[in-house]
């Protein structure tokens, strides 16, 4: 028997000092929150800063663990942090095409994969957390 292959990410919802969130605008997926494929032998929270730093050029801090998103079909677990501006500017990478800040309402319109906007409302909404979502 074959063991099983799950891929576990982090992602981060950022929000800066005038209340705006942070997107970047992938290749594949359109406007979406930075995160990505924890790497072998290190932790969630330090995947979430790594992969923000690397997908849109700004150094965070986490402020709070909200909660995980399964992908129960695709063994995939993404779990979901806050994080703070602590320095960095806005840069593009070969994994996002468009980086910047948007105020929430926009933010949320920008989004079109429906459980992209669905993972930073609830992450927003501090009633939901921790949250675990299994789809």
């Amino acid at each position: 028997m074959t063991p099983p292959k799950h891929i576990v990410s982090a992602a981060t919802i950022v929000i800066n000092n005038k209340n705006e969130l942070l997107l970047i605008k992938g290749p594949r997926r359109g406007w979406e929150m930075p995160g990505g494929q924890v790497e072998e032998g290190e932790s969630l929270k330090e995947a979430a800063i790594r992969e923000t730093k690397e997908e849109s050029g700004i150094d965070i801090e986490i402020i709070k663990f909200c909660g995980i998103f399964q992908n129960v079909e695709r063994s995939i677990c993404n779990t979901l942090f806050l994080g703070r501006v602590v320095g960095g500017k806005p840069t593009t990478s070969p994994e996002s095409l468009e980086v910047g800040f948007f105020p929430i309402k926009k933010a949320l319109e920008m989004v079109t994969i429906t459980n992209f906007r669905q993972r930073i409302e609830y992450c927003l909404d501090e009633n939901t957390h921790p949250f675990f979502v299994d789809f």
